[in-house]
């Protein structure tokens, strides 16, 4: 089982990633929206922003996120190590339910070219 720890490196590869692309991905990365990331085996939440085509973490806290955040991700710690290493298909995770991705109907359109 992933740690806190690891999670938050995971979070913070991922927000790099985001900030260093180019073209279609730079421009969906460039939303500035609340975002929560619950990590369920471990009843943790992180909660920040996406701004800059970055994922700034504000907080960390226990439980479920206490505001709703405009992108919301929960998963297991496990499967976001993974995801970040690219060991794990978003798509696939997602569609599997391994993954689950909340946000309006425009974000999502704009976020699936991070996919």
């Amino acid at each position: 089982m992933a740690t806190i720890e690891e999670c938050r490196t995971a979070l913070e590869k991922l927000s790099e990633s985001m900030g260093g692309a180019e073209g279609d991905v730079r421009e969906a990365a460039a939303l500035d929206r609340s975002v929560s990331c619950r990590i369920t085996d471990l009843d943790i939440t992180f909660a920040g922003r996406l701004v800059g085509g970055r994922i700034e973490v504000l907080d960390t806290h226990p439980g479920p996120p206490r505001r709703k955040a405009e992108i919301r991700l929960t998963m297991a710690g496990d499967d976001l190590v993974a995801l970040v290493a690219g060991e794990l298909n978003f798509a696939k995770a997602w569609g599997s339910g391994r993954v689950k991705l909340e946000a309006g109907l425009l974000d999502l359109f704009r976020l699936r070219k991070l996919l």
